[in-house]
């Protein structure tokens, strides 16, 4: 592995050539089932170091959701989910409190058209020795006072016990959503029992509704910002999920091309007021 800036854009770039010798789609036997490669023992949630990480020191790790290969984070008993969070935030606070470490970003790759080369229910946590540039532009943002929370109903597709799912008011992607707290929570490991059940409740029916709109299910992505782990208070952080639903059409996906890529500026051919109505329409 190597890591490069790019001398222009000043982007980092871990080059992981490695990885092109990973297995893709296994043909015979899940590796992520009991009895599994990586899963010789029985568990109802499990994370391991990814033996194929895209970055080195043991700061890549795999997330086991459950070991059911047909199971979906969506659902899965809202007991069983709440295994997953808590994992989430162990994880989280394990990685975190590593002194090379200063940001932990828990995802999911949900199809094989948006990366998931496994279907077996899981996700991925990657931890960086420095703070990257998305989660570095929303810190700086929030800490200048710009929101996060929408108070839009015709947005909202979700909303209880403290928590929301709703439609960005500008989301570049066509079923684009936010998972947070109405009130400030600035990362997993700083949930406390009622709002962890919550935000998984909420959260795996964000998923459902997403998994509901077109038939077959839409691919997915999911990402949760969080607090970065360098020691410093930030006090703005507010941690929430973001959901790419990337599909404008049953099987189409919304290719994000040139013009979008080279500018900067992006367009939408869905409106998020539809989108939020169309998942909320979704029978639960």
């Amino acid at each position: 592995m190597e890591l490069r800036t790019d001398p222009l854009t000043g982007v980092r770039v871990q080059v992981a050539g490695a990885r092109q010798s990973r297995p893709n789609r296994p043909d015979t036997g899940c590796p992520f089932c009991p009895g599994g490669t990586e899963a010789p023992e029985p568990y109802e949630v499990k994370a391991f170091t990814n033996r194929w990480p895209s970055y080195p020191d043991d700061r890549c790790e795999v997330v086991l959701y459950a070991p059911d290969h047909d199971a979906r984070l969506s659902t899965l008993p809202e007991p069983h989910v709440r295994k997953v969070v808590d994992l989430w935030a162990d994880r989280t606070a394990a990685l975190g409190a590593r002194p090379d470490l200063t940001y932990v970003l828990v995802f999911e790759n949900n199809g094989e058209a948006v990366g998931a080369t496994i279907a077996h229910p899981h996700g991925q946590i990657y931890a960086y020795d420095v703070l990257p540039p998305v989660p570095r532009k929303l810190m700086a943002r929030l800490a200048a006072g710009h929101p996060l929370l929408e108070d839009r109903p015709e947005l909202t597709v979700v909303e209880r016990d403290g928590w929301r799912a709703w439609v960005p008011s500008a989301s570049i992607h066509p079923f684009g959503m936010r998972v947070a707290p109405l009130d400030r929570r600035p990362d997993l490991p700083s949930l406390e029992d009622a709002d962890r059940s919550a935000f998984g409740s909420v959260l795996a029916e964000a998923l459902r509704r997403l998994e509901g709109v077109f038939d077959p299910p839409m691919p997915f992505n999911f990402w949760i910002h969080q607090r970065p782990t360098d020691g410093n208070a930030w006090p703005a952080a507010w941690m929430h999920v973001e959901i790419v639903g990337p599909q404008r059409a049953p099987g189409v996906l919304r290719y994000v091309a040139a013009a979008e890529q080279g500018s900067g500026e992006y367009v939408n051919p869905v409106a998020p007021e539809d989108a939020a109505g169309q998942l909320r329409a979704v029978r639960r």
